[in-house]
């Protein structure tokens, strides 16, 4: 391969004809399975070609069945009930909100106006027994959402089987590089009561069994897997917020590394990448640990490929971590060269620019052209407007195509 591929993180904006469907499930409407289901279909398949359109290489199914990044895979968990109650935020505590407690609580309102309880109950509503049920009202305090373990945790495999079948539909007559599918890493499975195991650590480890399952499926269906991961760097600044040490950080982190890698154990390494954020809100991020304090333990999961924020203002210059830091022999990194935390669409020369000094740092074949974060946290959460979503994904082509020509012009 003499170019650059590109990909990006995995979630695109939702279309309108889904968000509308779930807006009707959600006010009660009545909606048919087999609506729903074909209405996800064929947003797979308009995200599918348009990526392909556009010219991205590794695409996604966008995940256009997802109504959360994290609570959908309680829909395919069993020995889970859900407990619903109002809080007075939505993000776990950290040092970001102590600093600038009047941003937050503007930044929560607002979110409350677009959450919904089906971001937490899935589409159906139908998947899980609730404890107790607390409606969500959005003139006043979000709805928090506490899964309760109190059972033994196996894996259901039809909507992942479906997500299966919908994206190899998708790609049936698609010119494209490879597809992949993005899922949650242990360490962002978070909001865990405990009921049922004797230790957080035996949680953990049961909840990466399951997902194992999960994986395993992914590429045994001819996708790449993707881990996505963003509360392994947020719970830094949670655990010193709380008055907690680096040591204690490290402890809580090595172990859901260890329960990942267990999830991983046999698979092919070069057909999983394990992604990497500080959280796709647009807040401060002050506090944020730097990439040195965690990039130990990124490098220590057993992926092919290593997708780390890099574009947006507060982790640019951590670019020059890699003159220190040397990537492991046969692994491969994407650097995120567009962001999700602004509508202002990078110039392909920039782009090109943050391409060539990595691939001067550790060489063009082992660099993929990325994205920092997805573009939708979740089906009410956009990052970013769809139109300006596909610009900047466009813009990444075109940046990527820029720095192939001038890292293979001899």
């Amino acid at each position: 391969m003499n170019r650059i591929l590109t990909t990006h993180v995995g979630s695109l904006v939702r279309p309108k004809e889904l968000l509308d469907l779930l807006n009707a499930m959600d006010i009660g409407e009545t909606v048919t399975d087999a609506d729903y289901n074909a209405c996800v279909r064929k947003s797979v398949a308009d995200a599918v070609h348009q990526q392909a359109e556009v010219g991205i290489d590794i695409i996604s199914d966008g995940e256009m069945s997802k109504i959360n990044w994290i609570s959908y895979l309680f829909e395919r968990l069993t020995g889970f009930e859900l407990l619903s109650r109002f809080n007075d935020h939505l993000l776990p505590p950290s040092r970001d909100r102590m600093h600038f407690p009047e941003f937050y609580a503007e930044h929560d309102a607002e979110i409350a106006k677009r959450y919904r309880r089906i971001m937490y109950t899935g589409a159906s509503g139908r998947f899980m027994r609730r404890r107790d049920s607390a409606p969500p009202d959005a003139q006043s305090k979000p709805l928090r959402e506490s899964w309760i373990c109190t059972g033994p945790i196996t894996y259901k495999d039809a909507l992942l089987k479906t997500d299966l079948d919908n994206l190899r539909a998708a790609m049936a007559g698609v010119n494209v590089n490879g597809a992949f599918l993005p899922v949650v890493a242990p360490a962002s499975v978070i909001w865990l009561e405990n009921e049922y195991y004797k230790t957080d650590e035996e949680l953990v480890f049961a909840i990466a069994d399951a997902q194992r399952h999960e994986y395993r499926a992914i590429i045994e269906a001819g996708f790449y897997l993707q881990v996505d991961d963003a509360v392994l760097a947020h719970e830094y600044d949670t655990i010193m917020s709380r008055g907690g040490t680096v040591a204690e950080y490290r402890r809580w982190a090595q172990v859901r590394i260890d329960a990942l890698n267990h999830a991983l154990q046999g698979l092919p390494e070069d057909r999983i990448r394990y992604h990497v954020c500080w959280g796709s809100w647009h807040g401060p991020h002050m506090f944020d640990p730097p990439l040195a304090e965690i990039v130990d333990f990124v490098l220590q999961v057993k992926a092919g490929a290593y997708a780390i924020e890099q574009a947006n203002p507060r982790h640019e210059h951590e670019w020059q971590l890699w003159k220190e830091v040397k990537l492991p022999d046969g692994k491969k990194l994407i650097p995120g060269v567009i962001t999700h935390a602004t509508n202002t669409v990078e110039h392909p020369e920039l782009i090109a620019e943050r391409l060539l000094r990595m691939a001067n740092l550790i060489g063009r074949e082992n660099i993929l052209a990325g994205t920092d974060c997805g573009f939708a946290q979740g089906a009410f959460i956009q990052r970013v407007h769809p139109s300006i979503q596909w610009a900047k994904l466009s813009a990444l082509v075109q940046g990527a195509a820029l720095a192939s020509q001038r890292l293979w012009k001899k």
